[in-house]
This record gives structure tokens, sequence and C-alpha cells, in this order.
């Protein structure tokens, strides 16, 4: 009987954890028209993380959320810029999707959600996107995916899934909006060119 009690609060706990988790993941979500929900969960593993550029690392056992979706894409879509390295043995992980290359950080170049990058119907491989912020607009080359469906393995940098709504930009990406890489993430609009 208290195996049962112990068992079923056990589950409870789950349940609520996941449900924090998707609540979390759903915060990140900008108010554009339509939905994108959480469509399933990632168990976490924990690895050799590379901490740079504020680096979130897998916990193990964890439940991140996953999308196979992004919000759709306007004229100024809004969404959360993070920093990211696309150089070899930095924090992106293994070369960029799109090219299977390395890019300098000195380079404008972005990684976008999974469902903007390939899953709202548009491959975004190798288009430009204008990034805005405080006023500040650049064009950056989309050459990589900012997964929001895998993760928590060294293809992704023991990484959780990304949300999705993220543009992972360059350290040149940063430099050009005027932003400080302290920041880590910063709320901006993007745009097809």
């Amino acid at each position: 009987m208290a195996n049962t009690k112990v068992l079923a609060v056990l589950a409870l706990l789950q349940v609520l954890s996941l449900h924090v988790h998707a609540v979390s993941a759903a915060n990140h979500k900008p108010s554009a028209g339509g939905t994108c929900r959480v469509s399933g969960v990632l168990h976490g593993k924990s690895g050799k993380c590379k901490k740079l550029n504020g680096s979130d690392c897998c916990v193990e056992g964890h439940k991140y959320p996953q999308f196979r979706c992004s919000p759709p894409v306007s004229a100024k879509t809004p969404a959360t810029l993070t920093l990211n390295s696309f150089e070899k043995g930095k924090d992106g992980g293994g070369p960029a999707f799109c090219d299977h290359r390395f890019h300098k950080d000195s380079t404008m170049v972005v990684a976008l959600s999974s469902g903007w990058l390939r899953l709202d119907g548009t491959s975004r491989c190798g288009k430009m996107v204008r990034v805005t912020a405080n006023g500040r607009s650049v064009l950056a080359k989309v050459v990589d995916e900012c997964d929001s469906v895998n993760g928590c393995d060294e293809e992704h940098n023991f990484e959780p899934p990304c949300p999705n709504n993220v543009v992972d930009g360059s350290p040149a990406v940063w430099k050009a909006l005027g932003l400080k890489e302290s920041l880590g993430e910063v709320k901006v609009t993007w745009s097809d060119v």
C-alpha cells in the first residue's frame, strides 16, 4: 500500500515536471498568430558540455520539451536572439547543418529553430535573413539549425533542444547589432529577405 502511494506521488511529480517545462518553453514563444505547442519530451543525458556563450547543459533524466514547429513567419517575426560560435571546437558542436562547414566568428551567420529552418515548408538553408534589434538591422546567412527536437548528445554539445523561436547568431551578428554578448539572449525580430 505504501509503495502504491509513493509510485502515485512520483507519477504526479513527473506530470507536474512535464507541465512546468512545457509552460517554460511556451514562455519563450512569442505571441504571433497561430500556435505551436510542445510535440514531445526528450529525456536528458549529461555529457561533456562546453560552457561557452552561456550554454545550457543537459541534466541527466531531466525532461526537455521538443517542438516540430515554430510560430508563423511575418515581416517582423518576434524571436529570441541567442549567441553561438560556429567555429570548430566551440559551442556550436559539429559543422553547420546547411553546408556541413564551420564558420568564423567574424562572419554574419545564424541558425534558426527547426520549424523556421525547414519544417514550415520553406527551406531557408543558404538564404539571407534580416535581424533587427534596437533600431539596427543586419543581413545574415542561414547556415545551421537550432535543433528544437534533438539534443543532449555530442552532436548538440550536450545542450537541450532549442525553443521554437530562436535565431542563434554569431558574434559578428551581435556586434553589428551593437549588442553586448554578456546579455546571452535578446528579443529581436527577423524576416526573410
